[in-house]
């Protein structure tokens, strides 16, 4: 029987009417409906549970006892679901796993701090990494990339662009000078980003395709913000996203260069895996994070 607790409420209520057509005008089927039901759990349990007569049915010893159980069980189920609807928190109530990248370590929690405040039941856990998460094993809920989107067992919206500036100190330019091409570029002090997937720096993004492999840096790390600092400090140009390197370069902190090489701003995406139901938790913080970040 493929739905048996919809089977019992079908019986319990036939129980208390006087005959399966009444049954079936209290729940708004057919007779049909009821009288394939009882006669499934009656094949099922191997016992009759009505008495059929010109007259009506009528509750076999059986079926009687089998009515006061299911009553006491439907009506447990009915109740539960009941509560669970009259807390308006409920819908929204667990935790909601999202991954990011390090850059949002505080945009996040600012944005989302008045959804939280409002649903107290919804539990909010950032997982902050570089790398692409593995939304199964890793059970993420909601991802924001930063970058092409072309697996298609993802949700994803495009909520923004952002931008790569290649970087220097003005103390480095003074230095060394400003690079004219990604031939000069190449020759001068560079910083590097570790890809932790590889263990190896992550290449240069220019137009029409082209990249430059950093083969000698001069400073290596695997923290975006460790780079910024090292580029701030003259150690080398870096190539930076726009929320690391626009700030310093409105207060003359760093120069960009190259900026007609710049490659086409990446997009960024809010995703989620194509998972059905969506709980409304998720669907919530989902659509939350698409508006904040537009």
């Amino acid at each position: 029987m493929a739905n048996r607790l919809e089977a019992l409420r079908v019986f319990c209520t036939a129980a208390d009417a006087a005959n399966f057509r009444e049954a079936a005008v209290r729940l708004s089927v057919s007779p049909q409906v009821v009288t394939r039901a009882v006669r499934e759990l009656e094949e099922e349990l191997g016992e009759p549970l009505f008495h059929r007569s010109t007259r009506g049915v009528q509750l076999t010893d059986f079926g009687r006892q089998l009515a006061e159980r299911a009553r006491a069980a439907v009506g447990g189920v009915d109740e539960l679901f009941h509560q669970i609807d009259r807390r308006t928190l409920s819908r929204h109530a667990g935790t909601v796993r999202v991954t990011a990248p390090h850059m949002y370590a505080r945009l996040i929690p600012q944005a989302l701090a008045p959804l939280l405040a409002a649903h107290p039941g919804l539990v909010l856990d950032l997982r902050l990494s570089e790398q692409h998460a593995d939304v199964v094993d890793e059970q993420i809920d909601i991802g924001i990339r930063v970058g092409p989107m072309r697996d298609a067992r993802f949700v994803a919206r495009t909520v923004g662009k952002m931008p790569l500036h290649v970087v220097g100190a003005p103390a480095l330019i003074e230095r060394v000078g400003t690079p004219q091409s990604l031939d000069a570029l190449s020759a001068l002090p560079l910083t590097a980003l570790i890809d932790m997937s590889s263990g190896r720096p992550w290449p240069w993004a220019f137009s029409k395709r082209r990249v430059v492999t950093v083969t000698s840096p001069a400073f290596v790390t695997d923290d975006i913000d460790a780079e910024c600092a090292a580029v701030l400090a003259g150690v080398g140009f870096g190539q930076l996203i726009a929320p690391l390197a626009e700030p310093w370069l409105q207060t003359g902190a760093l120069v960009a260069v190259l900026e007609a090489d710049a490659p086409e701003p990446w997009p960024i995406n809010v995703y989620r895996p194509q998972r059905a139901p969506v709980p409304a938790r998720v669907r919530l913080v989902y659509d939350e994070l698409i508006r904040v970040l537009r």
